[in-house]
């Protein structure tokens, strides 16, 4: 309504309100332990721009007692807007610490390169009225009255097929909205548990005759015999779901039959899989006080907490004491974590803490697992470097078992880590450190809202990138890479490692969606522990 400006040129569209603020202030909410439930009845394609202004009318189509209005805004349009003094920039997003997505689900009328409509609804209804589709889908299907945000928004997608099949009549020229759902659907409606959270994905998975084979195996926390929900979304919008269990569990994929109930639905179905619960055997051992743990941990899956009762004899990781006034007290218990005790200032400190170590722990099982069973990523490496300015002073291959002197760092010296690819294939890499304090470090990709995709490279023409790492100095720094090369048609894996999850458009495949042979891979961990380095 409020942007003026031209589409393409260098300068900000004035008066508008870019997704990264709305991420933003998404973030804030979940750093103080809100959950949140977001709704954009919008058009993507266009940036949600919308516009009232008789010069840029919205595109009606239709009789005019029962007009249908697309709401994107052309990019001719916007060029066209009369020119007048733009409406001050929306105040800036608070700062907030990224945290993960386990208190968070968003309902979106359409994908990216979609528009979707406003119409008179209920259709042939005494009291219909205009309004935006999903607007009217999501009021409609909390009468209901859902337990779950999924149960809600099956009920949102069963009230879509009549308006669809009625405008795919009317307009046939018109590619119609698909409504998108992400976050926590399995949560309970309007509630926000205490108890820790970790992140649930969403794995795509292609059908072979009675079997389903998910893109999803042990590198991203799939577990053999590990509860799943089967859904399987028809052409018409309807989503039909199923519970099993994945007998078979690879590398970086998992095969399993498709449940009874769901055998008899058409080819044209698009599958995908969602854990019930992150696994247990990755989960971070908390022995707390009376108390239990600190409220609302959020983790990103499979990176998981569990808090050990007064009775519970299994070994702990972590001890976590609730000081008062006096502050918090974390002990590592755990040498593989670094163990140790640290003094912090309140519970918002030992909760950020919690959740680190629990994400180390996933990442030292995932190192190990990669190690032992992935083949290496031919024409790619990662060399730790320590350079006196411009000036490099020794470097060491990260993978290699014994890393020579190249920790502690002398004074003026600094670590960076070097990335060459020549494999002639993309990669998924994730780079991710662990300071001194405890605190995670995002290496690649530094920018949540970025892929982590590296580039293909060739020998003739390999693909590099350097990395400083001054935070590295310190004693109990850690430095984990992670990369595997890139499947087509699938998105980037995170490995656990970031909160945000990569999106990309459903893309129908036909034929064998895995591999023959487990992916290659690469892992790497380089450690301080203040005595000497490591890596492995």
């Amino acid at each position: 309504r409020d942007v003026r400006g031209a589409v393409g040129v260098d300068s900000a569209l004035a008066g508008g309100v870019r997704d990264v603020d709305f991420d933003a202030w998404v973030q804030a909410f979940l750093a103080r332990g809100v959950f949140v439930w977001s709704v954009f009845d919008t058009c993507a394609a266009t940036s949600m721009t919308r516009n009232a202004g008789a010069a840029v009318p919205a595109v009606a189509e239709g009789p005019a007692d029962d007009e249908v209005r697309w709401r994107g805004l052309r990019a001719g349009q916007l060029r066209a807007a009369p020119a007048a003094v733009p409406p001050a920039a929306p105040a800036a997003p608070p700062m907030a610490e990224r945290v993960a997505r386990a208190r968070y689900v968003a309902f979106f009328a359409s994908e990216s390169h979609q528009i979707t409509p406003e119409l008179r609804l209920p259709r042939q209804g005494r009291n219909a009225r205009p309004q935006g589709l999903l607007t009217w889908a999501v009021a409609g299907a909390l009468e209901r009255r859902p337990a779950t945000w999924r149960e809600l928004f099956d009920g949102v997608l069963a009230l879509y097929p009549p308006v669809i099949d009625e405008l795919a009549q009317r307009f046939p020229t018109r590619e119609l909205p698909s409504p998108v759902a992400e976050g926590n659907l399995d949560a309970p409606l309007f509630a926000n548990s205490a108890g820790a959270v970790s992140t649930l994905p969403a794995w795509r998975a292609q059908r072979s005759g009675d079997s389903l084979v998910l893109q999803a195996g042990l590198v991203d926390g799939l577990q053999p015999q590990q509860e799943l929900r089967i859904n399987a979304t028809l052409e018409d919008g309807t989503v039909r779901s199923a519970p099993a269990r994945v007998p078979q569990v690879d590398s970086d994929s998992a095969r399993l039959p498709v449940p009874a109930a769901l055998r008899e639905l058409s080819g044209g179905a698009l599958w995908s899989a969602s854990p019930l619960a992150a696994p247990a055997a990755f989960a971070l051992r908390v022995r707390g006080n009376e108390r239990g743990l600190p409220q609302r941990l959020s983790l990103d899956y499979p990176a998981s907490v569990l808090a050990l009762g007064a009775g519970d004899t299994a070994a702990a990781d972590v001890r976590w004491t609730d000081l008062g006034a006096a502050g918090q007290r974390i002990e590592v218990l755990s040498g593989a974590l670094g163990a140790g005790t640290q003094l912090l200032a309140d519970v918002a400190a030992a909760r950020r803490r919690i959740e680190t170590l629990a994400r180390l722990k996933w990442w030292n099982q995932l190192l190990a697992m990669s190690q032992a069973s992935a083949s290496p990523i031919e024409g790619f490496e990662a060399v730790f470097e320590v350079w006196r300015g411009d000036r490099l002073l020794r470097s060491e291959p990260a993978q290699r078992a014994a890393a020579g002197q190249l920790l502690p760092l002398r004074e003026g010296e600094r670590a960076a880590l070097q990335v060459r690819n020549a494999s002639g294939a993309s990669v998924d890499m994730v780079v991710v450190g662990i300071d001194g304090q405890g605190g995670l470090r995002p290496v690649y990709p530094d920018d949540p809202g970025e892929t982590n995709r590296f580039e293909r490279g060739t020998r003739e023409a390999p693909a590099a990138k350097r990395f400083e790492l001054p935070w590295l100095e310190a004693p109990g720094g850690r430095l984990l890479v992670l990369a595997t090369v890139a499947s087509p048609y699938t998105t980037p894996r995170l490995f656990g490692a970031a909160p945000l999850e990569a999106a990309l458009p459903e893309v129908r495949v036909r034929g064998q969606l895995a591999p023959d042979k487990a992916r290659q891979t690469y892992a790497a961990m380089v450690r301080w522990t203040g005595e000497g380095p490591s890596a492995r």
